[in-house]
């Protein structure tokens, strides 16, 4: 089971096996073996590769940081693509980081640092727990990394061609959560994504 697996850093490895006479022999010899899997320099996970939960690793290789963008849009079931990299926002970083570890590839993309802290839920699977973006900050963090478009009508066939979201999915979005983002992200995407959704919400009613 997945809650059996353990992450662990290299000082608390080689406290585990300091009652062996080489700790370090130890840890390599481990690691050779497949029992103990290097992620990235100072984490390292006990288990099995098929065991490691990916989205429990993104927040853990680089930070502070919360999955966002294509993959959390695949996590939610509004986009039909499978993604294979785990995309994940973080702040205050001069360029985006890409992580390629046995356990997958792992991409972080920076955003605004007064933007960052909305948004974030924490979601669970197996026992542990991991950070991840709402659906509409997930979707308009990647709105925002994409050239700015001018018109309604150029956003909707942004995101109903080219990202293939659904309308309905589009319309059942937390509009107070879309509206407060508008106002926050400063971006023309966002703010048209607002738009959008008040209009068809106003087309209805009428």
């Amino acid at each position: 089971m997945y809650n059996q697996t353990k992450y662990y850093n290299y000082n608390t490895l080689l406290e585990e096996n300091s009652k062996y006479k080489s700790p370090k022999t130890k840890i390599s010899r481990l690691i050779t073996e497949g029992k103990i899997i290097k992620i990235k320099r100072d984490l390292y996970v006990k288990g099995k590769e098929s065991e490691i939960n990916q989205k429990i690793l993104a927040n853990l290789i680089y930070g502070p940081s919360y999955i966002s963008f294509e993959y959390a849009l695949e996590y939610y079931g509004l986009i039909p693509e499978r993604v294979n990299v785990i995309t994940s926002s973080t702040f205050n970083k001069n360029k985006n980081k890409v992580f390629k570890t046995p356990a997958g590839i792992f991409e972080y993309r920076y955003i605004n640092k007064k933007i960052y802290p909305y948004g974030i839920t924490r979601a669970e699977e197996s026992g542990e727990f991991f950070l991840i973006a709402t659906k509409e900050k997930a979707l308009c963090d990647a709105l925002s990394k994409i050239s700015p478009v001018k018109f309604l009508k150029n956003l909707a066939y942004l995101l109903f061609e080219d990202l293939r979201i659904s309308e309905d999915d589009i319309y059942s979005l937390d509009s107070d959560e879309l509206k407060l983002y508008s106002e926050i992200y400063k971006q023309n995407n966002v703010k048209l994504l607002n738009k959008l959704i008040k209009s068809k919400r106003y087309a209805k009613r009428s």
